[in-house]
């Protein structure tokens, strides 16, 4: 099997307000999404991001204290795969609860 990185983008409504009960069913979802990758072998690592970070541009001398935005668009988090091809991490990815909310992926094999 192959490394891959999967980066989940969306928009930055973290901070919006949600129902109590969409949230359980959303977490739950995710839960489950994972501890199935797991079961399976294919879940290698990965983490939510929090809304806090350093943005380097320049020369490397001018550090603001921001996140790369695309409007209001963030990478919200990232998970390490293990798939025998791009096009099957990208099925597998297809099945993540992010677009439940709007958000989408981006899949990537690690170079070796």
């Amino acid at each position: 099997m192959k490394d891959y990185i999967i980066l989940f983008r969306e928009p930055d409504g973290r901070m919006d307000e949600h129902p109590a009960e969409y949230l359980q069913v959303h977490q739950q979802r995710w839960s489950n999404w994972l501890t199935r990758l797991k079961a399976e072998g294919r879940l290698a690592g990965g983490s939510s991001l929090t809304l806090e970070g350093r943005l380097i541009t320049g020369d490397g001398t001018t550090i603001s204290h921001a996140t790369h935005k695309v409007g209001t668009e963030i990478v919200g988090g990232f998970l390490l795969l293990k798939a025998n091809s791009l096009d099957e991490a990208a099925e597998i990815a297809s099945s993540c609860p992010i677009y439940e909310s709007t958000g989408y992926s981006e899949v990537r094999e690690f170079k070796n």
